[in-house]
């Protein structure tokens, strides 16, 4: 006879389930959750929670929930590397994505430069915000905002690594900036900077990456 445990783990992966059916590609707030999924709202509510903190779900600014990074990221990918490929055997640098995790950034992909001298962090690598031009951007800092603004991109002439430099621009799709696509390179490559040189094929870049999220969503 299955144990008491075991039965409780089940209903929880049920209601989880049915929490992610009734969420789908859209925002749904917690008391249409309940409706959907039959649970009462104060269950709907505890068990999005959590699966908010598990990466499941995510809030949006009015609180409805939708799909989290875990499903988000995993489109990102399958859209972020032959574009960071094509981008690195344009320009020769090192191209990334990277999306925010709370106070900090992920590199979610990487295609790294083949010059002997290159900048490059693995995927997976975890920087503190704001460090970095896609920190930066990612932290939706003032100056940053000013800058992407100003011009589509933001860029770091070695403020977080001395001898290095990046441009950064940012993955817009409706649920607004998912992720940046950073380009790194030594200083010692860059004739104008690191965004004056290398800003629009970034930019075009990143839209290509946002349109093809869209078009797996």
């Amino acid at each position: 006879m299955p144990s008491t445990d075991t039965n409780g783990s089940n209903r929880t992966l049920e209601r989880a389930a049915a929490i992610l059916d009734a969420v789908g590609r859209s925002a749904v707030s917690a008391s249409e959750l309940s409706r959907r999924t039959g649970l009462s709202l104060s269950t709907a509510h505890r068990l999005a929670l959590q699966m908010v903190d598990y990466g499941f779900l995510r809030r949006t600014e009015t609180s409805a929930f939708r799909l989290g990074d875990r499903f988000v990221r995993s489109s990102l990918e399958n859209a972020g590397m032959p574009v960071l490929r094509e981008l690195r055997d344009h320009t020769g640098e090192t191209a990334q994505l990277w999306v925010r995790r709370s106070d900090e950034r992920v590199c979610l992909v990487s295609a790294d430069s083949r010059h002997e001298l290159r900048a490059t962090l693995p995927p997976g690598s975890r920087l503190p915000l704001p460090q970095g031009s896609s920190g930066r951007l990612l932290a939706a800092e003032e100056d940053a905002l000013a800058e992407l603004a100003s011009t589509g991109w933001v860029e770091s002439v070695g403020a977080r690594t001395p001898g290095l430099g990046s441009v950064s621009a940012p993955v817009r799709t409706d649920e607004g900036i998912v992720a940046a696509v950073c380009l790194a390179m030594p200083l010692a490559r860059v004739s104008g900077s690191p965004g004056r040189d290398f800003g629009e094929l970034v930019v075009r870049a990143a839209a290509r990456i946002a349109e093809a999220v869209e078009r797996q969503t």
